[in-house]
């Protein structure tokens, strides 16, 4: 399967999420099968980075939305942990503080970017502003239609910079949601990640869909195009998640470096007495 044509959400094309299956899976690998091919992946990825990093010249920006529950933390963790942490980082948007909140809605998602040759994740991201400030009326419509024009702005600014950027919408159905967060409640090592607001925000499920819709029509763009995930199976998840990053990486075609010492010089000073 190619991964990353069949869940990518063509730009101009219209988003029905009710119409997309988030229970599905390759009927062509199994739950075994999926779980090798990604740690193969994230031997993939490590050789990328390692090229990135030494190439220096482009970056990658993966973001990751997705209801609570939705899987990003385990995408993280299953997908990128291979990863070097010397030029790798993730970076989580929770509700802004002060500063800010005192600067335009972009800015506390520009600080973060990555450098060159450095990959950044974003846990949640710049798309909070289109999507908790419009469900809750803390934005009139006109200010989130001007936010879908000021967001693919500064994302084509970063591609036309060198950035690689990958968008991914984890999609859950709410059964799934639900079934998560009870797992959580029974769950001693995870019960500090329920909230009552997990709950509370269960009666705005409809209203996020709609608004995840919209945003995924009006944002996604050659430059920075977002994927539909089915997240049900976490499995499957992860799998896609690794399967569009690896490829995209390879499509870079990054190269080493060149040497810039004369190599035979320095073995002739520091290596001939030994050899």
């Amino acid at each position: 399967m190619d991964y990353r044509k069949h869940f990518h959400a063509e730009p101009g094309r219209r988003v029905r999420l009710a119409a997309v299956d988030s229970a599905y899976t390759d009927p062509q690998i199994d739950k075994s099968h999926a779980d090798a091919e990604v740690q193969s992946d994230n031997e993939k990825l490590f050789s990328l980075q390692y090229l990135l990093y030494a190439e220096s010249r482009r970056s990658v920006l993966v973001v990751l939305q997705g209801l609570d529950a939705a899987g990003k933390d385990g995408t993280i963790r299953h997908v990128f942990s291979a990863l070097n942490p010397q030029g790798a980082r993730v970076h989580a948007f929770k509700t802004p503080n002060a500063d800010e909140a005192a600067h335009d809605f972009l800015w506390r998602a520009h600080r973060p970017a990555p450098r060159r040759g450095e990959i950044v994740i974003y846990n949640r991201s710049h798309y909070e502003s289109v999507l908790i400030e419009r469900v809750h009326a803390m934005i009139s419509k006109p200010e989130w239609e001007r936010r879908y024009g000021a967001i693919n702005d500064f994302e084509k600014n970063l591609a036309q910079s060198g950035t690689t950027i990958l968008k991914f919408y984890l999609h859950m159905s709410e059964a799934t949601q639900l079934k998560r967060f009870k797992r959580r409640l029974d769950d001693p090592e995870r019960q500090w990640k329920i909230s009552e607001a997990d709950y509370t925000e269960r009666a705005h499920f409809s209203d996020y869909l709609t608004a995840y819709e919209e945003l995924l029509e009006r944002t996604s763009t050659e430059y920075a195009p977002w994927f539909i995930v089915p997240a049900d199976h976490k499995w499957f998840r992860n799998l896609a998640v690794s399967k569009i990053v690896v490829e995209a990486l390879e499509g870079l075609n990054m190269q080493r470096p060149p040497v810039t010492v004369d190599l035979e010089e320095i073995r002739r000073k520091y290596h001939a007495a030994s050899s």
